[in-house]
């Protein structure tokens, strides 16, 4: 399971919300083997004065946050974090510069899911990969 929250100046993320959640599913799904048919993305489009950031990043400056079950190892973790730079850089010319991704994992039965814990869940995918 994972949960996606991608955040962003409404200028430059409305116009890309569509593409750009492809774009990650599609880096969700090479690098952890994550079922085609589960996408859960949430979009947080700010405005200038609710989105301060650093200076040395550009209007594109994105953030990514990942919940997910834990189990993931830290391979499959770095390549999936390598493919969401490289291919958000590919798709729309966003700099790693301009994005940052987190990684929040928890224990299965942290989670509840279509009325049961995580952990009593039947996933048809391997979380450890």
């Amino acid at each position: 399971m994972a949960q996606i929250k991608i955040y962003g100046l409404k200028e430059h993320l409305n116009p890309i919300k569509e593409k750009l959640s492809e774009v990650i599913h599609s880096c969700v799904v090479d690098a952890f083997q994550y079922p085609p048919d589960k996408r859960f993305h949430r979009f947080f489009p700010m405005e200038a004065e609710d989105f301060l950031f650093a200076n040395g990043r550009s209007e594109a400056y994105t953030i990514i946050e990942i919940s997910m079950f834990e189990g993931r190892t830290v391979e499959a973790k770095k390549k999936l974090i390598q493919l969401l730079f490289q291919r958000m850089h590919e798709s729309f010319g966003i700099s790693p510069q301009d994005v940052e991704i987190t990684l929040f994992e928890t224990p299965k039965h942290n989670w509840g899911i279509r009325g049961l814990p995580g952990d009593e869940l039947e996933l048809n995918y391997k979380v450890n990969i």
